[in-house]
């Protein structure tokens, strides 16, 4: 049995028969609001599926989109889901199933690295790419790029939004030479490209694949690199780097606090203004600051 939606035949088939071609992970927040709208006013978009003949007779069917909709019909108890069938090769379904899935922006990092390498695999261009999913040809360039190099934890850090694409694909292209990368960095930091967190964020994305290379399949287990001439120059370089940090903030500190000791010495040689720290009971300083803003004529100590 088959009704007419937009002009489309939709059958009413169960779900124990539907393959899911390319599964999918929603966060559970997505998939209650999923569950909580069907609940409220039912399904209002058909799943898509192909249909297929066994050798035994039975009729099946593989799942090209709607994989959410269908699994929160089963969370709501139902054994039967509204489809629209089409005719497709299992390649074809998969390939729609594939830039379904992509042309989403709610997908993990990932999923788009996998999903854009295995069109690119099957034999789209970037620009065939770039059209099916919506995304911009520079974009999917640039992450072919990225994923050809298994530029993952870049990747990672591109699609949560800790690192523009663009700056990814500068750092690959400065390769392992540290001059370079610094370079990199710097006219990144000059250019406003970079800021603030952005940078810091950069900082330990490099150094996490600097140590546990570059991608997100080995996170459990620690790869130490050899110990090279080199790695031991690079450590003492950044030692030094952070000991002369230090000093500058310790500078700073001691410009800073020479200014407050100023200011509470002047205060402090105001007997009015003295009188009333007395009468607040506010006219006790910490030591140090005390004897530093201590003057002739006396006040509070």
């Amino acid at each position: 049995m088959s009704t007419l939606v937009d002009g489309k035949s939709v059958r009413i088939i169960p779900i124990p028969r539907i393959v899911v071609l390319n599964t999918r992970d929603r966060a559970s927040d997505v998939f209650a609001e999923i569950v909580a709208s069907i609940k409220s006013v039912g399904l209002k978009k058909p799943i898509t599926v192909t249909s297929h003949v066994g050798s035994d007779g039975i009729e099946s069917f593989k799942l090209v989109c709607g994989e959410g909709r269908m699994k929160a019909l089963q969370e709501l108890g139902e054994s039967q889901v509204p489809a629209i069938v089409i005719e497709a090769t299992d390649e074809d379904a998969y390939i729609m199933s594939l830039v379904e899935n992509l042309a989403r922006r709610r997908y993990r990092p990932i999923e788009l690295l996998t999903g854009i390498r295995l069109l690119h695999a099957k034999g789209y261009n970037q620009s065939e790419i770039a059209r099916k999913t919506g995304l911009s040809h520079e974009y999917v360039r640039d992450i072919l790029m990225l994923a050809n190099k298994g530029e993952e934890r870049l990747l990672t850090a591109v699609e949560i939004g800790a690192l523009p694409l663009r700056v990814a694909c500068d750092i690959v292209e400065a390769g392992d030479n540290d001059v370079a990368l610094q370079a990199t960095l710097h006219s990144m930091y000059e250019s406003g490209v970079l800021r603030g967190s952005q940078l810091l964020e950069l900082r330990k994305v490099l150094k996490r694949r600097a140590m546990l290379g570059k991608t997100c399949s080995n996170r459990g287990t620690k790869v130490r690199p050899p110990v090279t001439a080199r790695s031991l120059v690079r450590t003492y370089q950044q030692e030094v780097e952070r000991q002369r940090l230090f000093v500058r903030k310790g500078v700073l500190v001691q410009e800073r606090l020479l200014v407050v000791v100023s200011a509470v010495r002047r205060l402090l040689a105001d007997e009015n203004f003295v009188t009333l720290l007395r009468a607040e009971g506010l006219d006790t300083l910490p030591k140090y600051l005390a004897d530093k803003a201590s003057t002739a004529g006396g006040g509070a100590r």
